[in-house]
């Protein structure tokens, strides 16, 4: 009898929680178009308003600060793009954007369009070794650069690592300088307390199948004074600065969903901090050479992350065996359409390329037990030991 297979990439999406089931199943049949007059129009009208209502009280915002969009991606360009146009309109100086070079591709590849396409400059603030936002070079470059920033962005989460950045410290400094900043909250929310009504904070991006809820349902989290460049044009829905129809029933299960992590989220924070401490102590033990990334302490990284690099062992080459195993891992971020390549993130956290192809990140969540970890733990390291006899160049034939 075959096992069944073990999943240990919660960060990539994560399964549909009961919760959000039930809100979708419910709400399957809906006929009506939200922005009809008749009565089904109406209905779908208050159920997406019902949605809004619902997760602003889950996230701690007020509901006319929460656009739906369809994921992370969508919400980080238009806060990105629109948030530039609109400040160079004003400031056709002004057209610095302040980051990171461990952001997600979301944030990345939209500001390197924006100096492709529309004369943008960037200013990368330098990291730790851990991965943690170094302080003094984000003040130097808003000191520096400040009256021509556009804006400054820094995400809550790493995405493969799990480093939790100072947002709010960031966010009160930018605000200082005049400069606004976006955060992409998609790896935090449901899975350590944020605040997203931090001053300072103009916009953040969060996303539904990130904490138990569907695909193709997002938010971008807007202050009432924010008035971005729209990306798209048509009927004015969300404030007129993201139109098309409302997705109802994707609104109501991204509600659900959000509700239940965070009302779950200080049981599931200590269950899954035990089965990270046994899966780090398990790896560290039994793979010769592995080292982990990120902070020491547990309070600065996510609870399900758990990032290693394998010296000599290609990522790809690990995640294949792992795969023959019955075990799904990743290597990174599954925003890259499947390219293989060294990690930007442990890049940018000083890393060497050779090592940032050496990688493997186990991402824990909701349906995780200490099976699966005990799964991993026997059969990863045979998958290294394969991966370092396979030779660098195994993992990109």
């Amino acid at each position: 009898m075959s096992q069944s297979p073990v999943y240990l990439d919660h960060a990539a999406t994560t399964p549909l929680s009961p919760a959000a089931r039930e809100a979708m199943i419910e709400h399957l049949g809906l006929v009506g178009n939200p922005s009809s007059l008749h009565g089904p129009g109406r209905t779908a009208h208050r159920l997406v308003e019902e949605a809004r209502e619902g997760l602003a009280a889950a996230i701690g915002v007020h509901p006319s600060e929460i656009l739906f969009t369809s994921g992370g991606t969508e919400s980080d360009n238009l806060a990105l793009k629109g948030t530039f146009w609109a400040r160079t309109a004003r400031d056709p100086q002004a057209r610095g954007i302040l980051l990171t070079g461990a952001e997600h591709h979301a944030v990345l590849d939209t500001a390197q369009w924006l100096v492709d396409h529309e004369g943008a400059t960037l200013h990368l603030a330098d990291l730790t070794p851990d991965g943690l936002l170094e302080r003094a070079s984000w003040e130097r470059a808003l000191a520096e650069h400040g009256p021509t920033l556009a804006l400054s962005t820094l995400m809550w989460a790493n995405n493969e690592v799990g480093v939790v950045q100072p947002v709010p410290w960031a966010a009160a400094a930018s605000a200082e300088a005049g400069v606004p900043l976006h955060s992409d909250a998609v790896q935090a929310l449901g899975h350590v307390r944020i605040d997203l009504t931090t001053p300072g904070l103009s916009s953040a991006a969060i996303s539904a199948h990130k904490l138990g809820g569907p695909v193709g349902i997002g938010a971008l989290i807007l202050r009432r004074d924010q008035q971005p460049v729209p990306l798209q044009h048509g009927g004015g829905h969300e404030r007129s600065l993201r139109s098309g129809t409302l997705n109802v029933v994707g609104a109501l299960a991204f509600a659900a969903a959000a509700r239940a992590a965070v009302e779950a989220l200080a049981a599931e924070r200590e269950r899954l901090a035990a089965l990270r401490e046994r899966l780090v102590g398990g790896v560290l033990a039994g793979v010769e050479g592995a080292r982990l990334s990120g902070p020491g302490d547990p309070a600065a990284l996510l609870p399900g992350t758990v990032h290693f690099t394998f010296p000599g062992a290609e990522g790809d080459t690990i995640l294949f065996m792992l795969d023959m195993a019955g075990i799904a891992s990743s290597t990174g971020s599954a925003c890259t359409a499947g390219v293989a390549g060294p990690s930007h993130v442990l890049m940018a956290m000083g890393a060497s390329e050779a090592d940032a192809r050496c990688v493997q990140r186990f991402s824990l969540g909701a349906t995780t037990t200490a099976d699966d970890v005990e799964r991993l733990l026997a059969a990863l390291p045979a998958a290294v030991a394969a991966a370092r006899a396979a030779g660098p160049a195994a993992g990109r034939r």
